[in-house]
Parts: C-alpha cells; sequence; structure tokens
C-alpha cells in the first residue's frame, strides 16, 4: 500500500482543486476569477501524475526483507487530510470574524471630485465605491441619492452593525475589509447577506478618520443569498 501513497495525495489533490474550480465556483471563495484557468490545468495535471505514479507503482516490485521507513510512509498519509477535506468539506468564503480583525484601510487617493452618479435611483454600488464617495468625494455625489449596498452583516459589541465585503488583490489571503455603518434598522444576524437601501449619512470631515467608516440610513434591508464571488476586487 505504501508504493500508492503518492499517487492517492496526488490523486486527492487534484480531484480537490477540479471539484472548486471545474465543477463548482467554490474556487472564488479563495482566488481572484481569472486564476479559475490556472486552478483546472493544475488539478488535471496532478490527477494525472497521480495516475503516472500509481500505474507505476503497480509494475515496482516490492524489495524483499525491507523493513525500514515504515514511519515515514505513514506520516506522510497525514498529507492527504487538507486534500480530503477540501474535497469533501470546503471551508466558507471569510466573514465577520476575518473583517473583525482587520484594520480600518481605506483607498490610498486624496480628495478630489468624482464622476456623477448614474441618474434614476436606487444605485447599485459596491462598498468600495460608496466609501471613497463618502470618505473622498469633495463634490458631495452621494448626497441626497438613493443607494443600495450588498454585503454581509458584522456587529459591535455596543449594538452598531455594518455591510460588510472583504476586497481582494490576487486571492483570500490578502483580503482587506471595507465596511459601512448602518442606521435606522435592526441588525440582522452576524454573516448574514443582505442588501441594504438607504442614503448617505454624512460625517466627520473628508480624507479624516473622523470619515470612516461612512454611514447609510437605511430604508429597507433584505436577506439575499450570499453571490458566488463574495470579494470585491481592488
Amino acid at each position: 500500500m505504501r508504493r500508492y501513497g503518492p499517487a492517492v495525495l496526488l490523486l486527492l489533490t487534484g480531484a480537490a482543486i477540479l471539484r472548486i474550480s471545474l465543477l463548482s465556483e467554490l474556487y472564488l471563495r479563495y482566488v481572484q476569477a481569472g486564476l479559475r484557468p490556472y486552478l483546472v490545468v493544475s488539478g488535471f495535471l496532478l490527477v494525472l501524475l497521480g495516475v503516472a505514479a500509481a500505474v507505476a507503482g503497480r509494475r515496482e516490485q516490492e524489495p524483499h526483507g525491507a523493513h525500514g521507513g515504515h514511519h515515514a510512509p505513514r506520516i506522510a498519509w497525514l498529507l492527504a487530510l487538507p486534500a480530503l477535506a477540501l474535497l469533501l468539506f470546503p471551508p466558507p468564503a471569510l466573514g465577520s470574524y476575518s473583517a473583525g480583525r482587520e484594520a480600518a484601510q481605506r483607498a490610498a487617493q486624496g480628495v478630489g471630485a468624482f464622476p456623477a452618479l448614474p441618474a434614476g435611483g436606487p444605485v447599485a454600488l459596491t462598498l468600495a465605491e460608496f466609501s471613497s464617495r463618502a470618505i473622498y468625494d469633495s463634490g458631495r455625489s452621494l448626497t441626497g441619492r438613493t443607494v443600495r449596498l450588498t454585503g454581509f452583516v458584522t456587529r459591535d459589541d455596543d449594538g452598531t452593525w455594518y455591510v460588510t465585503r472583504l476586497l481582494v488583490s490576487c486571492c483570500a489571503a490578502d483580503a482587506t475589509t471595507n465596511k459601512v455603518e448602518i442606521r435606522g434598522a435592526d441588525a440582522p444576524p452576524a454573516d448574514a447577506w443582505v442588501t441594504v437601501t438607504g442614503t448617505w449619512h454624512p460625517k466627520g470631515s473628508l480624507g479624516t478618520d473622523g470619515a470612516w467608516p461612512p454611514v447609510l440610513d437605511a430604508a429597507s434591508v433584505r436577506r439575499v443569498a450570499q453571490p458566488a464571488n463574495p470579494y470585491e476586487r481592488r
């Protein structure tokens, strides 16, 4: 059985990668959509290598009288556990726990005028777009406009709650937090996904810590399903 250990590890890892990238959209919990082709190719290559290793192991003649090296193969089997867990129980997207550990990080841009928002409403904005305009827009383009934001719920101990979204450049490992404080509505459970419609509530001076996090006065809060891609892109 030890001869097939490397083959099984390769097959499990390849199958796990293909499961999240080819057979579902679970890969979006970990990396950007543009990396999908690389994941699929990697998964197929690992499966092919696993098959080749299994064939080679079958052809090998196990040495007679060999008693050493029993422990190393047994320990190596522990490497199969992460691949098996990913295959059977893929972890959820990062949520309120990860967001709560992030320091406030804002776009590295100065105060200035932003382009006008589209006519009509409510205007659907990402949290990054809303936050940038709320904190840095000298033209106050959010004033009097009804906007719609979607994200998951995070809460402070004092009852303050936020619509939150994690932003990634490449993968979940570099995720940072963007959040908007919601006022005028009861807080849904933590990690619930919601769409909030409302109007900007100005606070603080432009470009200062006092303006962060931005605030939205809610007119409606609606529970929604988690989107296939739970992250916003920088």
